[in-house]
């Protein structure tokens, strides 16, 4: 009788100790393509797109899926110029396993494919492919769930450093911008990268949307860069790139160098550097995993962006008082902290908010989960001639001082990520 009561008494502490355990870190990545054929007109901001002749690359939505302790989140990136909240919603109902709240969707913002916002004309045409929006849909939502069924046990690296070479500058002011990128990447047990994500504050448009050609631009050389030099699978997340952070392919002239070779050379260059700047960064076995989201709403001041909502045939939700709200997460992983944005924040209210919020590393998640056009300061807007097209392509004047407030009290109202 003793040796059975000594016998149970070590089955009930092995099991404590057990259900003690930290839960084990666990990471899976999946990479859909969604090349149009045939060939879809490309879009490069408000109005109508720009018919295309030929395509270089493919366009790739791209799902990294992270889990620990009972927590389960979805990065998505998906090279287009944006892509809306009701096409986020549509992702998250085909995955059945991660909270929808859960499930991140940000565009690259390549001004290179297909429109995904069903601009529409003066006399309420669109030339959006309705057939194709549901396909990069089921696409995403299948990338996702590939990447659930391929979890496995991981580890995280996370760095920042400023991003050497000749690869973005601000075309308004060309020092005002943010050069300091940020690598999160997963390695499986044996250290091995699984995935490498980037995030960056750049325009991709080297290639722009006027020469007729469909392509993920600059990003797709930075995916093959990485995952040829051995960094798993890309994925890249904007910035605060608005107003106007692009793409630094001025030639000796002053001219853009709109080529396929550019887009190789700025890709190649950021590939690199990610690279440099995560590999000698510490590992995290066990890094605890949170995410939250809210809701913020917004007034559409803008008539302009007002017409673009209500005419697009995707059904986007506007209240009588021209209010529109979406969805915006925090996600800290180590000791990181993610702060999503729902359109296209300038610099200096990226700087802002990294400024106060709580990581050692302060990532944003540009034009994710929502891509509502540009976000700049209430100083800022309609302040000079400059600034006229980012104005009226913004929500409205106090657009950037509503998501400043409410983002980071609910930030603040979030656990703190771990001390490096």
């Amino acid at each position: 009788m003793k040796t059975m009561a000594a016998v149970a008494l070590v089955t009930i502490l092995i099991a404590l100790v057990a259900s003690k355990a930290p839960a084990e870190f666990r990471a899976g990545v999946a990479v859909r393509t969604v090349n149009p054929d045939p060939l879809l007109p490309v879009s490069g901001g408000v109005g109508q797109p720009k018919a295309a002749t030929k395509c270089i690359g493919d366009l790739t939505v791209r799902a990294l899926v992270l889990e620990e302790d009972g927590v389960r989140v979805a990065i998505v990136g998906a090279d287009f110029l944006g892509f809306p909240g009701v096409l986020c919603q549509r992702v998250r109902a085909q995955v059945p396993c991660i909270p929808p709240e859960n499930i991140l969707i940000g565009s690259t913002h390549t001004h290179s494919a297909p429109d995904m916002y069903g601009f529409a004309n003066e006399k309420g045409e669109t030339a959006a492919d309705m057939d194709y929006i549901a396909m990069v849909c089921d696409r995403m939502a299948e990338a996702i769930n590939a990447a659930v069924d391929g979890l496995e046990l991981a580890a995280v690296k996370i760095a920042t450093d400023r991003a050497k070479g000749k690869i973005a500058y601000n075309y308004y002011a060309e020092k005002l911008y943010d050069p300091r990128m940020s690598v999160i990447q997963a390695v499986d047990a044996r250290g091995k990268p699984i995935a490498t994500l980037v995030n960056y504050a750049t325009h991709p448009e080297v290639i722009g949307s006027k020469q007729g050609i469909l392509c993920p631009d600059l990003c797709g050389p930075l995916y093959e860069r990485i995952e040829a030099k051995g960094g798993g699978t890309a994925v890249f997340m904007n910035g605060a790139q608005g107003g106007m952070v692009t793409a630094d392919c001025r030639g000796p002239d002053g001219k853009d160098v709109q080529t396929w070779d550019e887009c190789i050379r700025i890709g190649h260059l950021m590939a690199d550097e990610a690279l440099r700047i995560v590999q000698d960064a510490p590992v995290w076995k066990a890094p605890g995993l949170f995410c939250a989201a809210t809701t913020i709403t917004f007034p559409v001041d803008s008539d302009l962006l007002l017409a673009v909502v209500r005419e697009s045939p995707l059904d986007f939700e506007v209240g009588e008082d021209r209010a529109i709200a979406t969805q915006v997460n925090v996600v800290n992983l180590g000791d990181v902290q993610i702060l999503t944005i729902p359109g296209e924040a300038l610099p200096n209210v990226g700087y802002y908010l990294k400024r106060n919020m709580h990581g050692a590393h302060n990532l944003l998640f540009g034009l994710t989960n929502d891509a509502f056009g540009y976000m700049l300061a209430k100083v800022d807007w309609d302040s000079f001639d400059r600034y006229d097209y980012i104005t009226r392509t913004c929500l409205g004047e106090m657009t950037a001082e509503i998501f400043l407030d409410q983002a980071l009290k609910f930030a603040d109202a979030c656990p703190r990520p771990k001390q490096p």
